[in-house]
């Protein structure tokens, strides 16, 4: 991504969350945020194997260029992002579960997503315990980095900007996510 698109995508990113919260039918309060949360297992594939946040995944530069795609590889170990609109996970609607596409470690339910209107795949809140965050300033001001607990993965930025009840946008890289469907 060249440093205009780059910029052009941060100017437009407030407006493009405020068309899409239209759109979003995220849960009426918190007590319903946390039951998404409990219950993230209903989403998950029958017979699914889900690893856990407490098993960490750490393998050399070599073995994570082998495993991963190069552009997979550029969001989760170089902390690069995918091109706006370039991952079809930003439309996915069907139900299931969204894992980290490094370690396979379940992030975020269908029902935790919303249409951002950004071009990321975007989600109010996650499955818990499986993020760690840190201040990033790459772009000069301060923004909130996370990542996937299990292989330390780069995933996106979390923005104040979603919808209520949590008005949280978990802003991730398609490329940094497996989508695993219900059926």
């Amino acid at each position: 991504m060249n440093r205009r698109s780059l910029l052009r995508a941060i100017a437009s990113a407030p407006l493009a969350a405020l068309a899409g919260r239209a759109l979003a039918a995220p849960p009426a309060s918190m007590k319903d945020v946390e039951t998404l949360q409990k219950n993230w297992r209903s989403l998950l594939a029958a017979g699914a194997k889900a690893p856990s946040a407490g098993e960490p995944l750490k393998l050399a530069n070599e073995e994570w260029r082998k495993r991963l795609e190069p552009l997979a590889y550029n969001v989760l170990r170089e902390e690069g992002t995918e091109r706006a609109g370039s991952s079809p996970l930003d439309r996915e609607k069907r139900p299931g579960v969204f894992a980290c596409a490094g370690c396979g470690l379940p992030l975020f339910t269908s029902d935790m997503k919303f249409d951002s209107g950004t071009g990321w795949p975007s989600f109010f809140t996650t499955i818990p315990g499986v993020f760690g965050t840190r201040r990033d300033f790459k772009l000069i001001y301060p923004r909130t980095e996370y990542h996937c607990v299990r292989c330390g993965g780069h995933q996106g930025h979390i923005f104040d900007d979603g919808p209520p009840p949590t008005r949280l946008r978990y802003c991730n890289n398609g490329a940094a996510l497996k989508f695993i469907p219900k059926a």
